[in-house]
């Protein structure tokens, strides 16, 4: 859950920072990049924690 509150932690930054630039329009291309790219980032981190989890789980199960 630890991981949970960090990503809520960078998406609320990511906000912000957002929030703030929405008055300037300079940069805006870059500044769309650049937080397109940070929530992709989030993404890929997510869905490797979940797939890890999910793995150690499924390794911890008995078949035999």
């Amino acid at each position: 859950m630890n991981e949970f509150v960090y990503l809520h932690h960078l998406v609320r930054i990511a906000i912000k920072r957002w929030e703030s630039a929405r008055g300037d329009e300079r940069g805006e291309v870059t500044e769309k990049v650049i937080l397109i790219a940070v929530f992709a980032a989030l993404a890929i981190a997510v869905a490797a924690i979940i797939v890890a989890k999910v793995t150690a789980k499924a390794n911890s199960i008995s078949t035999g």
